[in-house]
């Protein structure tokens, strides 16, 4: 399709097989970097982290982040910007094609850090991963706690991906704070999904690795 269709899918290449750097030195190595180089990701780093997101690992289905009852609440999302090979906009994780499905055209890290309450640092980043859910598939089977176990899900995730971009040379931060309509209206989100974290990731800069929390 052409670059500009807003159906357009990126098919990913594989996860790479060789990251720079063992598990333990990658959880070692892991700080909250606000501050990136001007320097694109690869696509094939891309795919790495997502595919440790969400990414199916068998052939029945099962995913690399566990999921109470295998009920796959998640839903992964990307705004990009300086990923090779990848039009800046946003797009949605297919864990079952290993693919990006395009959900919206152009830059929109600046609105993505205006709805987490004014952190610009993100747009320095290379890429912004959204955690979404829908919730309900789980609440269903489990009643109210399955929120919790919804949230578990969304940080197994995130530490899936986090770790593999460390194994990979990139680093990232979290970010929870932000208004949960603005973040869904940025990725377009259905109404019966929800925000639950943000991932900013890319190339770290000179400046010292910060986990203290954004200053307003």
């Amino acid at each position: 399709m052409p670059a500009n269709d807003p159906r357009e899918t990126v098919e990913l290449p594989p996860c790479p097989a060789a990251a720079t750097m063992p598990v333990r030195e990658a959880i070692a190595g892991r700080r909250s970097v606000r501050s990136y180089a001007d320097r694109a990701m690869p696509l094939e780093a891309l795919a790495g982290i997502v595919w440790a997101a969400q990414g199916v690992t068998s052939p029945d289905g099962r995913r690399a982040a566990p999921s109470a009852g295998a009920l796959y609440p998640l839903s992964l999302h990307v705004v990009a910007r300086r990923v090779d090979g990848l039009p800046a906009g946003v797009w949605r994780y297919s864990p079952e094609h290993h693919a990006l499905e395009r959900r919206g055209e152009g830059d929109r890290r600046t609105e993505l850090a205006h709805a987490a309450l004014r952190q610009h640092w993100l747009d320095d980043c290379a890429a912004v991963l959204v955690l979404a859910a829908c919730c309900e598939r789980t609440v269903h089977k489990y009643g109210r706690r399955g929120e919790r176990y919804v949230d578990q899900e969304a940080g197994f995730a995130a530490g899936n991906a986090w770790l593999m971009a460390r194994a990979l040379g990139l680093d990232a931060a979290v970010v929870g704070a932000f208004v949960d309509a603005d973040v869904g209206g940025v990725v377009g989100l259905a109404e019966n999904q929800r925000p639950l974290l943000l991932l900013a990731v890319g190339a770290g800069g000179d400046a010292i690795p910060d986990d203290r929390p954004p200053v307003a």
